[in-house]
């Protein structure tokens, strides 16, 4: 089974509900609550940032989609991040990045930097947001940024009408100033809708960002050898510390 366009097998329908689910019970309604109050939860807390931005399918560049990363610094060269498919309270987790400096980076083996995707285009041309904080406040962290990597690994696609996670997870790219990394207006212009903000605006404010001095070719893969990356599950012999019955 490879990371492809079609739902690895038809999502039963639920009433019409995704994911399929019966509504919460009063019940676990008040268990939930009572859970929160008495556990510290410390990991979720953590996360101080709400990013807006797009990815693209590593094996299907037509594919793009807005994606809503929650993010947790854990120190100055590490983030990671849960992925959204919305910001409201129903969203779905469809994800998890993680994101480097380019020291960390430099640093990996090149057949992990081609799982890698690069942030400078994607935060200098006003894709990447932080919805509702001002940009004078931004500017500092997304100047940051724009020198940093990041691996996406998309678990559920529910761009193409998957109601639960399902098949293999997808490598997700950055978008990029170049053909089949150039994120459609439409997408672009319902993000900035949903906002009220301008796109195109704040790419004209961020043009006093400097360009990272390197960004390496390993990232960003597809750019230069024109080749994505897909997962294919296959069925293999486990590793057994006893015999099997």
């Amino acid at each position: 089974m490879a990371s492809s366009d079609k739902s690895p097998e038809p999502t039963v329908p639920y009433n019409g509900r995704q994911p399929p689910g019966d509504p919460m019970t009063m019940q676990q309604h008040i268990l939930d609550k009572g859970a929160s109050m008495m556990q510290s939860l410390k990991p979720i807390k953590k996360m101080n940032q709400h990013v807006c931005t797009f990815a693209l399918y590593s094996h299907d560049m037509s594919r793009q989609i807005e994606t809503h990363h929650y993010v947790t610094r854990l120190n100055q060269d590490f983030l990671q991040c849960a992925v959204y498919d919305t910001d409201d309270s129903n969203g779905c987790l469809i994800g998890v990045e993680y994101i480097v400096s380019d020291k960390i980076f430099e640093a990996l083996p090149q057949d992990e930097q081609k799982l890698w995707h690069s942030h400078a285009y994607e935060i200098k041309s006003g894709l990447w947001i932080n919805p509702r904080v001002p940009e004078v406040i931004a500017k500092p962290e997304l100047k940051n940024l724009t020198k940093t990597y990041g691996k996406f690994w998309c678990t559920w696609q529910v761009d193409r009408g998957d109601r639960l996670p399902l098949g293999a997870p997808s490598l997700m790219m950055s978008p990029q100033g170049v053909n089949l990394g150039m994120v459609r207006p439409e997408l672009v212009q319902k993000r900035d809708g949903k906002y009220n903000i301008s796109t195109d605006s704040m790419k004209q404010g961020r043009l006093e960002f400097n360009e990272p001095e390197w960004i390496n070719p390993q990232a960003d893969y597809w750019k230069q050898h024109g080749k994505g990356f897909a997962i294919d599950i296959e069925q293999t012999e486990m590793k057994k510390i006893a015999p099997f019955p």
